[in-house]
């Protein structure tokens, strides 16, 4: 009796450690299948581009003038500004529009160091008058003229270009990720038709960065004072092959 019990616990110890090895085996098989798996991958960029306008023009006119009469020198810019402000409502911009900062004045003999020539103008006064505006016509209309205001005394300075600013990006950013995605599983499928396989779902996908970059790159113009524009995605997507 004795015997027969412990050849059955032995035989009962070999079955488990068989049981186990052949599970282990069964894990091993399972995890080389899906690793197999998981290293057929093949990764593509997709491109999307987009041609937009500026839907945000914002232009700031800085004038100024100097003289050593501090009264008629503030009035003198006081009528400057009313000229400008004539200008740009003739230009069809309204109030809301038109933003109109404090005068600057400085007293050039209250400085530490004079420049050469103060006693031929001691004050100087400048101002600085913003338009924003979501129409680009009138803005293009008003630089076409900015000749009149010179024409009637007015002293612009430091007046820069106008910025243009594309507002709408988050509306078209879907469209052109799924258009990258088809790109890229456009060229992924190229690439597995020459080596014998087929593209599958997708592992894992990187959006890219959304640039906006000048339509037409002339002169170096930067984009900011561009009133076309172009928006680009690149984006990286794995695809599984099948």
């Amino acid at each position: 009796m004795r015997k027969t019990g412990g050849r059955g616990a032995f035989l009962i110890v070999g079955l488990i450690i068989a049981l186990g090895i052949a599970g282990a085996g069964w894990f091993v098989k399972e995890g080389l299948m899906t690793f197999r798996k998981e290293d057929r991958v093949v990764s593509m960029k997709g491109l999307a581009e987009r041609d937009v306008e500026a839907d945000l023009a914002i232009w700031s006119l800085s004038h100024s003038g100097t003289s050593n009469d501090l009264a008629a020198l503030q009035r003198s810019i006081e009528d400057h500004q009313n000229i400008i402000l004539a200008y740009l409502k003739n230009a069809g911009f309204n109030v809301d529009e038109i933003s109109i900062q404090p005068l600057q004045a400085q007293d050039l003999l209250a400085q530490a160091y004079r420049p050469d020539g103060v006693e031929r103008g001691r004050y100087i006064i400048t101002q600085m008058i913003t338009v924003r505006t979501p129409d680009m016509n009138k803005m293009d209309g008003a630089l076409s003229g900015l000749g009149q205001l010179i024409s009637k005394g007015v002293s612009l300075t430091n007046s820069m270009q106008p910025s243009y600013m594309f507002t709408r990006l988050n509306d078209i950013k879907p469209e052109m990720l799924a258009e990258a995605v088809r790109n890229a599983r456009e060229s992924a499928e190229q690439f597995a038709t020459v080596s014998g396989q087929n593209i599958g779902r997708i592992k894992s996908a990187r959006q890219g960065v959304f640039q906006i970059l000048p339509r037409d790159p002339v002169n170096f113009a930067s984009e900011q004072n561009q009133r076309y524009k172009k928006v680009r995605v690149v984006s990286t997507i794995d695809f599984f092959f099948e």
